[in-house]
């Protein structure tokens, strides 16, 4: 079984600004929103579709050691992810679009898998929080 989010939030920096912290620099920037993640890039180059990196997740205590695999990276528009969490696999995909010259609506997708019902609101509240978390490190910046 899995759950299903979707979480978006309207971020008052442009899209440019926005997709680059989130998408471009997210390596560095994943555990600043959510410091229950470690990530290092294993693949050469800059992100990009078959971006491999792996993780190191503490969200419930013991760490589990996974990989995330790019699959969509539309610059300032879309990323998309593929996760190996031990024997589970998840999907994401953020989205970015304009809203006005100074805004920007980010859009939160993810498809948690072996996960059951009783989750979702665990879940659905980890994915609120790291919106609002990305929201006020995007603002805070210059």
């Amino acid at each position: 079984m899995s759950v299903s989010v979707q979480v978006s939030t309207t971020i008052d920096r442009p899209i440019a600004k926005v997709f680059r912290f989130y998408a471009i620099n997210h390596v560095a920037n994943h555990p600043r929103w959510d410091p229950n993640m470690h990530l290092e890039q294993v693949s050469a180059g800059p992100i990009g579709v078959g971006t491999i990196i792996a993780r190191r997740n503490t969200h419930f205590g013991t760490p589990i050691e996974g990989t995330m695999e790019v699959i969509e990276f539309e610059p300032n528009c879309a990323m998309g992810v593929v996760i190996h969490d031990g024997p589970n696999e998840s999907r994401g995909r953020v989205t970015f679009e304009a809203d006005g010259p100074e805004r920007t609506r980010l859009a939160i997708n993810a498809e948690i898998g072996d996960v059951d019902e009783s989750m979702a609101d665990v879940v659905t509240s980890m994915v609120e929080r790291t919106a609002a978390n990305i929201k006020r490190l995007v603002e805070s910046e210059p």
